[in-house]
């Protein structure tokens, strides 16, 4: 099995310039592609080696809090402590001791990070980086953007994850349409080369019952299977329903060394609440809508394949690709004036939305020295398309027998269609201490909107340039300063009063920062500090002089200042410790109501931090096998709205685990654990208000997971 160098300088295969030249030449030919993974990941979660001296695998990553590499960050095989920019990795190891359930609380402990803008709604994987929402224009798995249109999104389950990789800041060079805020990219489980059988029964707060199973290993000569199956029927706070069933197969066939292949499919299905907004009334919490009607449910299919061919003269070519399906239903009323009007009709909404994307994206990476320099060059060609139907309809219905009423008939119908092609390059160089990285990239956008009922059609070409660049010094003893800039384009989907679509969201960051992670150490420590301007960001309109539907308008511009602080250790005596500390400035530079220039965008805290400590007792004593965590959460106030006249409250949550591995004192009982997890001990329900939108956050969650490993 081709195993790639985790440092640039070991074993590096020698090209000529005309075998370079040949080769990128052939890849122009290959067929036309779309946002990729790094295909190392594809090999080297393969199994668990130790190559390069004793440098650690992905699979080994995944066992320790302290990862040292990353899939992601410039789509080649490069350690964390060498990348020139700000990336955060929550490893499957984080994932399991802190009994993380979804993404947000997945990702929450993680420096530069916020979630909660929304209160709780299990509706969205709601995640904000560096003050600036990632939740339709940055979720990525494996690599491929999980595309967005209209309103449904593709949501994940956290039990199908190896890790979570988080880049801050620009990174459309490599993926093409993403945030200015950066991407959060899920590594999916793939197939292991050794055998694995793992069954999980969970039950918790509030009626939370979940199975689950993870088995995989050899299917014959060079060839590895694994599937992972969920089945979840659970209610949650607010009585919103939080239901999932899926499974997800894939299988490797690795022919020889030098070549592998994976596909893999995801079909999932979920149910939950499509307005889980609450009020207060007489000091209680109650729903704007009821929840006996109310309904979001959505399916979705993804089916893909990811490949890989190692040629002898050094070049490696990649393919990643992906054919994905969601269809959504959802429906609500608006009960809220029942307290003031009992007898009036309640207003209703409905919304479908399906959508489809065809991604595929092609790279070759070439090794080669010259001189005292050693070079990686990586060149791609990635091509997107999605298509999407939306339909929404509005009624009112009368105030006796709400639960049994009919969804309403939809009135409003249109239809989007995108397709982006983007060329890049990348260029790493590495001589003596220091690394260089280069890139550039080239979009081509071409999507049409139309408006099914008036018969009318707008169509919008774009093109965009992208670029990168990262400067980073790594001395002997582990610490290395760098410096990075990069830029952002993303081609909008929202339309205007007028049936037009916007201009694209384009962002730029400039960042300097310091990671410190000696080899053969298991801690790690990066700070980095951060000037990251964002401008033409889609804002919705709300006037009733427009007809009924959704619109939008460009916002502006808004610049982000901060300095962010991560640090991680896994001690030897079995304590482990996660810390982060982010300071976020955020100033509205650019509006359309002159009025709002200076202000604070809403819901953007100046101040949050995060520890988590666990401890698994190493003694062999009669407590062997017990593990205990413990986690504090503190964010400072924010403001409620762009006008920055009221202020959402600052606040501080608990959170604790405990497991217990019966075999480290029974091995009869080898593969037997249980673990308790719980968020937000002291029940803590803060209003959460954004741009007149308020919610409440979950309160506190009990769960009990007892699982067998064989």
């Amino acid at each position: 099995m081709h195993v790639p160098n985790l440092s640039p300088a070991h074993d590096r295969t020698r090209l000529n310039s005309s075998t370079i030249l040949a080769g990128l030449m052939a890849a122009a030919l290959l067929p036309v592609t779309a946002h990729a993974q790094d295909a190392d990941q594809k090999t080297t979660r393969l199994e668990k080696l130790t190559v390069d001296g004793g440098a650690r695998s992905i699979a080994e990553d995944n066992d320790t809090v302290v990862p040292t590499r990353s899939i992601s960050a410039l789509k080649t095989d490069t350690p964390l402590v060498e990348t020139p920019r700000a990336v955060s990795v929550v490893t499957r190891k984080e994932l399991e001791e802190r009994g993380a359930q979804d993404m947000i609380q997945a990702t929450r402990y993680t420096a530069g990070v916020t979630t909660g803008a929304f209160g709780y709604d299990p509706r969205f994987d709601q995640i904000y980086i560096r003050g600036i929402s990632t939740t339709t224009d940055s979720d990525f798995r494996d690599g491929l953007r999980q595309p967005y249109m209209n309103y449904g999104t593709f949501t994940t389950e956290v039990y199908t994850l190896d890790r979570i990789e988080i880049l801050k800041g620009p990174v459309s060079v490599m993926y093409g349409a993403a945030s200015a805020a950066g991407i959060v990219n899920r590594i999916s489980k793939m197939p292991l080369e050794e055998a694995h059988r793992e069954v999980e029964l969970q039950y918790g707060t509030i009626g939370r019952a979940q199975a689950a199973f993870d088995f995989g290993g050899p299917a014959g000569d060079g060839m590895f299977y694994r599937i992972v199956g969920l089945a979840r029927d659970a209610e949650t706070n607010y009585d919103i329903a939080d239901d999932r069933y899926l499974l997800q197969p894939s299988f490797t066939w690795k022919p020889d060394e030098a070549t592998s292949l994976t596909v893999y499919g995801l079909a999932q299905k979920g149910e939950t609440d499509a307005s889980p907004r609450m009020f207060e009334h007489n000091g209680d919490l109650l729903r704007y809508s009821d929840p006996d009607y109310d309904h979001q449910k959505v399916t979705q299919y993804q089916i893909g394949y990811q490949l890989e061919h190692a040629f002898e003269n050094g070049l490696t070519f990649r393919q990643n690709a992906r054919a994905s399906d969601l269809a959504l239903r959802s429906r609500y009323v608006d009960t809220s004036s029942r307290f003031i009007a009992p007898a009036a009709n309640y207003p209703t909404t409905a919304i479908t939305d399906d959508q489809r994307a065809y991604q595929i994206d092609n790279q070759l990476e070439a090794k080669f020295d010259t001189g005292a320099v050693s070079h990686t060059l990586l060149a791609g060609l990635d091509y997107t398309w999605i298509t999407s139907d939306f339909g929404l309809g509005f009624g009112p219905v009368a105030p006796a027998g709400l639960s049994g009423a009919a969804t309403p008939d939809l009135s409003i119908f249109s239809g989007r269609d995108l397709r982006q092609t983007g060329i890049y390059a990348q260029e790493q160089a590495e001589f003596g201490n220091w690394r260089a990285v280069g890139g550039l990239r080239y979009d081509w956008v071409d999507q049409t909107a139309s408006d099914k009922v008036a018969g009318t059609q707008d169509r919008k070409d774009d093109g965009a340039l992208s670029g990168q660049a990262g400067l980073l010094y790594l001395f002997d003893n582990g610490i290395a300063p760098y410096v990075s800039y990069g830029t952002s384009f993303v081609p909008s989907t929202q339309q205007s009063a007028d049936g037009t679509v916007l201009d694209p969201t384009d962002g730029e960051q400039i960042e300097a920062g310091i990671k410190y992670q000696p080899e053969g150490g298991n801690y790690s420590l990066t700070a980095a500090t951060y000037q990251l301007i964002e401008s033409g960001k889609p804002q919705y309109v709300s006037d009733s002089t427009l007809p009924a539907g959704y619109y939008y308008k460009s916002s502006g511009e808004n610049t982000y200042k901060g300095f962010e602080l991560e640090g991680r250790t896994q001690l030897d005596n079995g304590i482990s410790l996660i810390a982060a500390y982010t300071y976020s400035h955020a100033e509205i530079t650019g509006n359309a109501n002159a009025a709002l220039i200076g202000n604070t965008p809403s819901t953007t805290p100046r101040h949050t931090t995060s520890l988590w400590v666990n401890y698994a007792i190493q003694e062999d004593t009669q407590l062997a096998g017990l593990s205990l965590g413990a986690g504090v959460r503190v964010t400072s106030g924010s403001y409620t709205s762009d006008e920055n006249t009221d202020r959402n409250p600052g606040a501080a949550y608990l959170d604790a685990s405990l497991s217990y591995d019966f075999g480290k004192k029974t091995p009869k009982l080898d593969g037997l654990s249980l673990a308790i997890s719980a968020t937000n001990l002291a029940d803590r329900r803060e209003e959460v208000c954004t741009e007149g939108y308020c919610y409440y956050g979950q309160g506190r969650t009990v769960l009990g997971s007892l699982k067998y490993k064989w």
